[in-house]
């Protein structure tokens, strides 16, 4: 039996008729067809998946959209402000903190996250705060160097 589900993403509210079984990340990808958050693993280990619940980063395969009911979600496609982009994700353009660009979206949902809780956060914090998300193409180094340039303010944000 099929549910409604109501919840604001990336600012816009959206309501729907869903599988009490749907995940979250399956929702926002397969009907609202935002597929910049990701599937990796599907057991909550990768963090490709992860976007922003409330203000918090959590991983979106690991819940049902219904957990996110009265929600507030913003997932990579709503962090940058029309034409500009985010600060994180600019960093990540400038250090070339991406490769193939599959861990792309939630690593800078995560380190959004990390930066919000740890705004000074060392090289060691960041690493140990980006240890939910895997990268299998670089060696972090790059990933880090993005999230301390973003840390700090450096960064161009224009698209």
């Amino acid at each position: 039996m099929n549910v409604p589900v109501s919840l604001t993403v990336n600012g816009k509210t959206v309501e729907a008729i869903v599988d009490p079984r749907m995940l979250l990340v399956q929702f926002i990808r397969e009907q609202l067809r935002l597929t910049g958050t990701h599937v990796g693993c599907d057991t909550a280990q990768c963090g490709s998946c992860t976007v922003h619940l409330n203000g918090r980063a959590v991983k979106s395969c690991s819940m049902l959209v219904l957990q996110a009911q009265g929600g507030e979600v913003t997932t990579i496609e709503g962090l940058a402000q029309g034409e500009e982009l985010h600060p994180m994700q600019a960093a990540f353009r400038e250090c070339h903190g991406l490769q193939c660009g599959f861990c792309t979206p939630g690593m800078v949902m995560s380190a959004v996250q990390l930066l919000k809780d740890k705004p000074d956060a060392t090289e060691q914090e960041i690493r140990e705060g980006l240890d939910g998300n895997i990268c299998r193409c670089t060696g972090y180094h790059n990933i880090v160097k993005s999230v301390q340039l973003c840390q700090s303010g450096k960064v161009t944000v224009t698209a």
